[in-house]
C-alpha cells in the first residue's frame, strides 16, 4: 500500500494527479461533499447555538467506507479539495468524517493542476483553515433556515409545493422587475438622418447631429436641404489608445462565453470544470484579477516570441471587488505557450477564449487616430458628424476584440477619406429613418450574472447554480418570442426630389431570454410584501460582506446567523397569522353572456381564469391559460375564448378529436387516449394536424413495445426513458437489474409485479 493518501473532489482529478506524484502516493476522490445538514427537519439546533446536524449523504456511504479503509492503511493523508470556501469545508468534512488526526492529516491547495503546482503544494502543506470553512457553514446554516422557514409560508399563502432561497428569490425579483419595466414602456419613435456624401471620388456618409422627432419636422428639414451646399466645416484628429480588458474572472468568462460562443453559465462551468481537471487552466472559480508574477513571465515569453517585443506590455490588475475571494489567480492557462487544444468541440473553443483574453491582457495597447469631420450648409440651422477610426498600432487587437452585454446598434466608424476645412461636398442623398426608443432588454443568463455582481449578491460558486435553481423551480422560464410586425418610414431626399415609402419590420424577436412566470410574479409580490429585507437588494449584498469577514475572522459565524435569525423568524409568525393569501387575482371584466364577473389568479393547478363564484349550488367555471398567457397581460377577450374548450377539431376513425388544455398543459383527446400538444394551439389546431400528431404517437408506441402476452392483453413490455419496464394495465414495475427481456415469461412478470406491489403496500403502511 502507498504511505500517502491524497483526496481530491472529483475522479478526473484525481486521475491527472496520480500521475504526477508516483508510487508512494494513492488519489482518491470524494466526489464532492461526503456530508451535508440532514435532510429531515431543519437540523440545526437553535436553542445551542445554532449547531448544524450533519449526515453523511446516502450516495456517498460506500465511498466514506472506501475512503476510512484506505486512511487505516496510510501513514499520512493529504486533503487536496479546491482552494475555495467550499473546498476548505469539503476537506474539514472529511476530517471530520473519516476521523483523522491532526498530526497524520495535511491540507495541500493549487490554483493549477500541473506538475509543478501539485509538487509545490506538497512542499507548502498547511492546516484547515477554519475561517473559511465557517464562512462556508453561515451560508449553509443560513440559507437552510430561510428555505425551511420561508418555504410554508408560501406552501400556506400562496400554492403548495413552492419553496424560497436568499439569492435566488432576490434573482427572480430583478428579472420580474425588468418584465414589468418592459411592460410599462412607452415607445416613441423619431427620425435619424443619414447623409450620404462625395469627395473627389470617396463616399462616406454622415450622421445629423440630433435626431427629428415627428414627420412634419423631417419633412421640413428634407425641404431645407433642396439644393443646398454641404461643406466640411472642421476637421478634429485627436490619438487615442485602447487597452486590453483584464484576464477572466467566473463572471466575465460566463458573460463572454455567452456572447462569443452561445454557452449558458452552466454549460460554460462545466467545460472550464474539464479544462482545470485537465490541467489546462488555472482554477475557474475566481473574483480576482491578478496574475502571478510566473504567470506574467510565462505571457510575456510567448508574446515575445509569437509577436515581437514591441507588443508586450506586462501588468498587474488590481481586482475592484472588495470582497474577492482570498488570494486566488484570473481564469488563464496554464501554458501560454499553448494557444490552442484539441479535446471536444465547446472545451477546445473555451480554451482558445480563456488563452486569448489572458494573453492579451498582457499585450501592449492599441494606438488609433480618431477623426471628427463636422458638415453643415447655410441652407439649414443643423450640422452631419462623420467619424472615422485609423488602427495605427494593433497592439492586443491582433489577438483578442472584446464585446459588450449592451453594445449600442451604432453605425461603424470605418476610414474616412481625407479632407480639411472649406472643402466642397456632393450630396448623393439624405435619408430618413424612423426609429424607435426601446425597452430595457429583458435579461440574458449572462447578463443576470453581471448585473447580480454589481450589486454584490452572490459569489463566483453561487451564479450558475442560482440561475440553475431558478428555472427548475419554475419561477423563470427562457422563452421564444416570434415578434411582431412594425411599420415604419423612410424619407429619402435625392436629385431634388422627396420620397416617402412604408417599410415593415419584425421586432420583439427572442431567444434565451429570461422570463418571469405568473408563479415567480406572484411569489415575488409576496415576498416584497412581507419579507422586504430578505428581498433587499443592498441588504442581500450586505450578508455577502458578512460572509466575507467571517472568512477573514472579523466576525463570529453564529454571532451573524443570530442577528439574522430572530427578527426573520417573528417575521414568519407573524406573516403565518395576519397575512392574506396571495394569488395574484386580477378583475378583468364581466362576462356577457352571464353577467358574472371575470376573474384571472392563480390556482392549484396554475394559472386560470374564473368565471362566477362559488354560491349556494351555484359553481364557477374555469379554464387554464395556454402557455404563452400571463396574468398581468391577458385581455377580458382572450380569457373568454379559453371557455370555447374543449373544442371539436373533427372526426377520425369515427371517433370525435377534442382539443383542451389540461394541468399539464394543451392536448388532443380521441377515442379515450390523451396526445400532448408540444407546439400546436389548442384553438387553432385544424383536423390535418390532428390526426398527423395522433398518428406519429401510435408509430412511436408501436416502437416502444418489446414484448406482449397472449395470456393477459394489457400485460406489455415497454421501452421507456430509463430502459425496459413492465406494464399492466395503467401500472407500471421496474424489472430486475440484467433481466433478459425477450426471455421473460408470462408467469415471471406476475411474480415481478405481485413482489412490487407487496413491497409498496408494505412500504406505505
Amino acid at each position: 500500500m502507498a504511505k500517502n493518501l491524497v483526496i481530491v473532489e472529483s475522479p478526473a482529478k484525481a486521475k491527472t494527479i496520480e500521475g504526477y506524484l508516483g508510487k508512494d502516493f494513492h488519489v482518491m476522490s470524494s466526489y464532492g461533499h461526503v456530508r451535508d445538514l440532514a435532510k429531515k427537519g431543519v437540523s440545526i439546533d437553535i436553542e445551542d447555538d445554532f449547531k448544524p446536524k450533519y449526515e453523511i449523504s446516502s450516495d456517498k456511504k460506500n465511498i466514506v467506507s472506501e475512503l476510512k479503509k484506505q486512511v487505516k492503511e496510510a501513514e499520512t493523508v493529504w486533503l487536496a479539495t479546491d482552494e475555495d470556501r467550499e473546498g476548505e469545508a469539503i476537506s474539514w468534512h472529511l476530517y471530520e468524517t473519516l476521523g483523522l488526526k491532526n498530526k497524520d492529516t495535511k491540507r495541500i491547495t493549487f490554483n493549477e493542476i500541473t506538475k509543478t503546482a501539485v509538487t509545490r503544494a506538497i512542499q507548502e502543506p498547511r492546516e484547515i483553515n477554519q475561517k473559511l470553512v465557517n464562512a462556508q457553514q453561515a451560508r449553509r446554516v443560513l440559507d437552510r433556515l430561510v428555505g425551511f422557514e420561508l418555504s410554508p409560508v408560501l406552501w400556506k399563502k400562496v400554492k403548495p409545493s413552492l419553496s424560497a432561497g436568499r439569492v435566488q428569490s432576490v434573482a427572480v425579483r430583478l428579472i420580474v422587475e425588468r418584465e414589468r419595466e418592459i411592460l410599462n414602456f412607452k415607445t416613441e419613435n423619431y427620425f435619424r438622418v443619414i447623409g450620404n456624401f462625395q469627395i473627389n471620388k470617396d463616399n462616406f456618409h454622415a450622421v445629423l447631429s440630433r435626431n427629428l422627432n415627428t414627420n412634419s419636422e423631417t419633412e421640413k428639414f428634407l425641404e431645407q436641404c433642396k439644393g443646398a451646399s454641404f461643406t466640411v466645416e472642421d476637421v478634429t484628429k485627436k490619438p487615442s489608445t485602447k487597452n486590453p480588458s483584464a484576464p477572466f474572472t467566473t463572471s466575465t468568462l460566463q458573460q463572454e462565453a455567452s456572447l462569443k460562443l452561445g454557452f449558458s453559465v452552466s454549460r460554460t462551468m462545466s467545460v472550464a470544470q474539464s479544462l482545470y481537471e485537465s490541467g489546462l487552466i488555472s482554477y475557474m472559480r475566481t473574483d480576482s484579477v491578478n496574475l502571478s508574477e510566473f504567470a506574467i513571465n510565462s505571457a510575456k515569453e510567448a508574446i515575445i516570441k509569437n509577436y515581437g517585443s514591441e507588443y508586450s506590455h506586462p501588468k498587474k490588475y488590481e481586482t475592484k471587488s472588495s470582497g474577492a475571494q482570498e488570494a486566488h489567480e484570473a481564469i488563464r492557462p496554464t501554458d501560454f505557450n499553448v494557444s490552442s487544444i484539441n479535446k471536444g468541440n465547446d472545451e477546445n473553443r473555451l480554451y482558445e477564449l480563456i488563452w486569448k483574453r489572458a494573453i492579451a491582457s498582457q499585450m501592449s495597447p492599441a494606438k488609433l487616430e480618431k477623426t471628427t469631420v463636422k458638415i453643415s450648409s447655410n441652407s439649414v440651422k443643423e450640422h452631419f458628424v462623420a467619424k472615422g477610426e485609423v488602427i495605427n498600432f494593433d497592439g492586443f487587437l491582433k489577438v483578442y476584440m472584446v464585446t459588450n452585454l449592451e453594445e449600442e446598434d451604432e453605425e461603424d466608424e470605418g476610414i474616412l477619406p481625407a479632407m480639411k476645412s472649406g472643402d466642397n461636398l456632393t450630396t448623393h442623398a439624405i435619408i430618413a429613418r424612423e426609429r424607435f426608443t426601446m425597452a430595457p432588454p429583458r435579461y440574458v443568463e449572462a447578463s443576470l450574472v453581471k448585473k447580480l455582481e454589481e450589486l454584490g449578491i452572490g459569489r463566483p460558486s453561487t451564479y450558475a447554480p442560482t440561475i440553475s435553481t431558478i428555472q427548475q423551480r419554475g419561477y423563470v422560464e427562457k422563452k421564444e418570442r416570434e415578434g411582431n410586425e412594425r411599420h415604419y418610414a423612410v424619407y429619402t431626399l435625392s436629385n431634388q426630389s422627396i420620397k416617402k415609402e412604408d417599410h415593415t419590420e419584425i421586432t420583439g424577436r427572442e431567444k434565451n431570454k429570461l422570463s418571469p412566470t405568473d408563479i415567480g410574479s406572484v411569489v415575488t409580490d409576496f415576498l416584497v410584501e412581507h419579507f422586504g429585507d430578505i428581498l433587499d437588494y443592498h441588504f442581500t449584498a450586505e450578508v455577502e460582506q458578512e460572509f466575507d469577514e467571517i472568512a477573514n475572522g472579523m466576525l463570529e459565524w453564529t454571532q451573524m446567523i443570530r442577528k439574522f435569525y430572530n427578527p426573520f423568524h417573528s417575521n414568519v409568525e407573524e406573516t403565518l397569522e395576519h397575512s392574506e393569501r396571495a394569488s395574484g387575482e386580477r378583475q378583468l371584466g364581466t362576462d356577457p353572456t352571464s353577467g358574472e364577473k371575470v376573474i384571472v389568479r392563480i390556482g392549484r393547478y396554475g394559472p386560470m381564469v374564473q368565471i362566477g363564484e362559488s354560491e349556494g349550488e351555484k359553481t364557477p367555471k374555469f379554464a387554464s391559460l395556454l402557455p404563452n398567457q400571463s396574468i398581468e397581460t391577458i385581455t377580458l377577450e382572450d380569457a373568454l375564448s379559453l371557455f370555447k374548450l374543449p373544442r371539436e377539431v373533427g372526426e377520425f376513425e369515427e371517433k370525435v378529436i377534442k382539443a383542451n388544455i389540461g394541468r399539464f398543459g394543451p392536448y388532443l383527446q380521441h377515442n379515450s387516449k390523451f396526445f400532448s400538444l408540444k407546439e400546436d394551439d389548442p384553438m387553432q389546431i385544424n383536423l390535418e394536424r390532428a390526426i398527423e400528431i395522433i398518428q406519429q404517437k401510435r408509430i412511436a408506441d408501436e416502437k416502444s413495445v418489446l414484448k406482449t402476452f397472449t395470456e393477459d392483453p394489457t400485460m406489455q413490455l415497454l421501452d421507456g426513458r430509463w430502459g425496459p419496464y413492465l406494464k399492466i394495465g395503467k401500472n407500471n414495475f421496474k424489472l430486475p437489474k440484467g433481466a433478459d427481456v425477450d426471455a421473460l415469461t408470462y408467469e415471471e412478470c406476475v411474480e415481478i409485479s405481485q413482489n412490487q406491489s407487496y413491497a409498496s403496500k408494505k412500504k406505505k403502511r
